[in-house]
């Protein structure tokens, strides 16, 4: 590392505001699928998992992707739903453990498209819902959307985002992100439609663009929408969804312009230029273009790379590493908000550990992880 650089710690823990989000760092723990809510339903266990990162400092958690309430959300067993009496119940308690420990909150809300499997509940009989019926380019699942089925997903983000708000949630998240619904319709390899949702890239954005419409006249005009996209899919890690800039631009325009308050460039390794002639990361490119808050992510603070989406990809040993290179990019102003994933999957006490330079004290991950909430 130069000596030119800049690796101080400093900014990364002072705060952060938008609108109604008060946050007292910089750090963000990522949404990561844990699969510990039986019947779909986040319980005490839950609750106490999120407080322990909320007690660590961290200035935002994101949970893991919870499941709105069209009949074909949800791909797992064991992830928490977002609507009905009792799951909602579970989500207040998990709001109010967190925020009884300082912390601040927001739900990743998800629909999983056409990578649901039959036979997933709540409603097992329910096939895939994806733009084109097509899990990948040639494999076919499920069914195409209609234009009702559109307008009822649409409508199902929005009253989750709601619910959200209205159990005290600080912020709500979309899952635009990895292949599934939402950035189904956003890539051309799952999207052939000929209709006002397909073919040009305007197009393909515009299921995106409706949905967020939808949840700020819902949510009103001071409450943090978060949008999470990738370029690259489960389906096709290569994947990339704007092939320069300038299709960034256009894409990341509209989705701002419908009222995203913050982007979560998903990125699999933080390090990695996005396009060829500047370092920048997609979160560097993100800020670049839309001069909106934007949050990096993709192994940080380890040393093994991730792949795969969900929980049953997160295999291998990965050690602690130091955050330098990342620290560079944060005082350089290049994004805002760091998530954090396995590494705080592991060691609720990362930030403070980072904090105090006692990286020789956080936790390795591995597989073994994943068999509990730590």
């Amino acid at each position: 590392m130069n000596s030119d650089k800049n690796t101080s710690i400093d900014k990364l823990f002072e705060s952060f505001n938008t609108k109604s989000l008060s946050l007292k760092n910089k750090t963000v723990m990522a949404p990561m699928t844990r699969a510990f809510s039986p019947n779909y339903i986040p319980n005490k266990d839950v609750a106490a998992y999120y407080r322990r990162r909320a007690e660590g400092d961290v200035g935002l958690i994101i949970t893991e992707g919870t499941f709105i309430s069209h009949k074909a959300a949800n791909g797992y067993e064991n992830v928490p739903a977002i609507y009905g009496e009792a799951a909602l119940a579970g989500w207040k308690l998990v709001v109010d453990e967190v925020h009884a420990a300082g912390g601040k909150i927001a739900p990743q809300l998800w629909h999983v498209g056409s990578v649901r499997k039959p036979g997933v509940g709540p409603d097992k009989e329910a096939p895939a819902y994806s733009p084109s019926g097509l899990y990948k380019p040639g494999a076919k699942n499920g069914v195409a959307m209609s234009q009702d089925d559109i307008n009822e997903v649409v409508a199902s983000f929005a009253q989750a985002a709601l619910d959200a708000k209205n159990i005290g949630f600080d912020a709500i998240e979309v899952h635009g992100a990895h292949g599934y619904l939402v950035d189904q319709f956003f890539w051309e390899g799952t999207n052939e439609r000929d209709d006002q949702y397909g073919g040009t890239l305007e197009n393909r954005t515009r299921f995106g663009v409706e949905i967020v419409k939808a949840i700020r006249a819902a949510v009103g005009d001071d409450f943090t929408i978060i949008f999470r996209f990738s370029q690259w899919k489960q389906q096709d890690y290569s994947a990339k969804l704007c092939q320069t800039p300038a299709e960034l631009a256009t894409f990341l325009g509209l989705l701002s312009d419908a009222g995203v308050d913050i982007f979560h460039a998903s990125t699999r390794r933080f390090w990695v230029p996005e396009f060829e002639g500047s370092d920048l990361n997609l979160a560097g490119w993100t800020k670049k273009l839309t001069n909106k808050p934007v949050i990096t992510v993709g192994n940080v603070g380890l040393d093994a790379d991730f792949i795969g989406e969900g929980n049953a990809d997160l295999s291998g040993t990965s050690n602690p590493t130091g955050i330098d290179e990342l620290l560079v990019r944060l005082n350089n102003n290049e994004f805002d908000l760091v998530a954090v994933g396995r590494a705080l999957l592991v060691d609720p006490q990362w930030v403070n550990k980072i904090k105090h330079k006692a990286i020789a004290d956080i936790k390795p991950f591995n597989k073994k992880s994943l068999t509990s909430l730590s």
